[in-house]
Formats: structure tokens, C-alpha cells, sequence
């Protein structure tokens, strides 16, 4: 395989991942704020005198949930600007400029 069809190759590959890594973390960190605002929601109605102490309890778990997703865009981040896939390649020897 030419060398430059291998770094296209890892390149496209990396973007994919990227895609993948924040729609998915995206998508589940949209789905865990809607359950845990559904069910402080239900527990605030069916008990209105303990809101406080869920409340504090719900916006620290937010702010977990929201973490990961950040976390998780980060690495993405990483993935696309320094890409140790890329410099594998050039430890071992193979360039990623042209033939």
C-alpha cells in the first residue's frame, strides 16, 4: 500500500471515530439530562419538602453527565489535531508527505 493511501486511509478512519465519539456522546448525554430532569421533576411533585436536597443532587449529577460529554469532545479534539496514529507511522518510518 502506497504510503500516502495509508495516511488518507488513517485520516478517514479518524474522522470517522471522531464523528461516532461526540453524535454518541452527544446523544447520550442529551437522553441522561432528559431522565434525570423527568425524574427530579416526579419526585419534586410527589414530595415537594424534600426539593432542596434533590435539587442539589440533580444539578451535581448534571453536571457529571455533562462532564463525560466534554470528556469525551476532548479527545475527539485531540484525535483530530495530533493524531498518534499519524505518529506511529513516522516512528516506524513511513513519511506522510508525498512518494
Amino acid at each position: 500500500m502506497d504510503k500516502l493511501q495509508l495516511v488518507a486511509m488513517i485520516q478517514a478512519y479518524t474522522g470517522i471515530g471522531i464523528g461516532l465519539m461526540i453524535g454518541l456522546g452527544a446523544a447520550g448525554a442529551c437522553i441522561g439530562v432528559g431522565i434525570m430532569c423527568s425524574r427530579f421533576l416526579e419526585g419534586a411533585a410527589r414530595q415537594p419538602e424534600l426539593m432542596p436536597q434533590l435539587q442539589a443532587k440533580v444539578f451535581l449529577l448534571l453536571g457529571l453527565i455533562d462532564a463525560s460529554f466534554i470528556i469525551g469532545v476532548g479527545l475527539a479534539l485531540w484525535f483530530a489535531t495530533g493524531n498518534p496514529l499519524l505518529a506511529s507511522l513516522n516512528s516506524q518510518g513511513v513519511s506522510n508527505r508525498g512518494p
